[in-house]
């Protein structure tokens, strides 16, 4: 007789029950071994990058595989928004999906679609040969695979800060995530996430979903940024990468033994 399971509780869920915002980690690197690392931190939650890092199905299920013995809750990020795309990583076992450049309510819709089944939604139906529902020995799958996941969109424009309580509002949409990298790029300040008017934004959107009732979360790599929103009433914020602590704690050990102007260092001829 086959195993009967019960798949981890989602992160809107985790989200709904914790008193503390949830402080999470990237992992960039696209290596199950660094994903593993990461996710015994003590962190709350990893997001799994397959927008701009060397990430694929393939990849991203060896991380989740990785990550499966540890409480961080995993978050993937798939390139777009785009239904098949979401189809393949729905499929392989992704219960937390983050989508990029959300910038209307009517795009999250269309998100929102591609998560749920027929008939309130697009996703194709392939259970009995997928990882999400563990090959049908999840119970029911089917009927409550809605319940198993969760749907964050993310706020990356100066289009979607003016949307961001219409996007909170789309019933399916679990939660906001404002980056503001790219916010920065829209508002003509490319480069500064810290820009006053770039910071307003964030703080402005961050408002907005709690106005409607939804979690928002930002990344903000800088301490101050994140106490700074933390305070504001972010629920979830990302405060580092793997691959960027990986680069500045090396160069901080180098620099600690090899001072920056001896020209015998590698880094003379930068």
């Amino acid at each position: 007789m086959p195993i009967r399971l019960e798949l981890p509780e989602t992160f809107a869920a985790r989200l709904s029950a914790s008193e503390r915002p949830l402080i999470g980690l990237w992992a960039c690197a696209g290596s199950p071994i660094t994903a593993e690392i990461v996710a015994g931190s003590g962190c709350d939650w990893v997001l799994l990058d397959a927008e701009h890092s060397p990430n694929g199905l393939e990849s991203v299920l060896a991380q989740l595989h990785a990550m499966s013995a540890y409480p961080a809750a995993p978050l993937v990020r798939p390139a777009t928004g785009d239904p098949v795309l979401i189809k393949q990583y729905l499929d392989l076992g992704a219960q937390n999906l983050l989508i990029p450049m959300v910038d209307s309510a009517e795009q999250a819709a269309e998100v929102v679609r591609a998560v749920r089944y027929p008939l309130t939604g697009m996703r194709g139906v392939g259970s009995a040969l997928a990882r999400s529902a563990r090959w049908n020995r999840v119970e029911g799958y089917l009927g409550r695979a809605g319940e198993t996941i969760s749907l964050t969109v993310q706020i990356e424009s100066a289009a979607a800060v003016a949307e961001a309580e219409r996007i909170a509002a789309v019933d399916g949409v679990d939660a906001l995530f404002v980056g503001p990298s790219d916010l920065a790029a829209s508002m003509g300040h490319l480069g500064q996430q810290s820009h006053p008017e770039v910071v307003e934004a964030v703080l402005r959107s961050i408002a907005a979903g709690r106005a409607a009732g939804k979690p928002v979360g930002v990344n903000a790599f800088v301490p101050a940024d994140a106490e700074r929103y933390i305070e504001a009433g972010a629920a979830f914020v990302a405060v580092g990468a793997d691959v960027a602590i990986l680069a500045r704690q090396t160069e901080a050990l180098v620099d600690r033994f090899i001072p920056a102007d001896d020209p015998a260092s590698p880094r003379s001829s930068y």
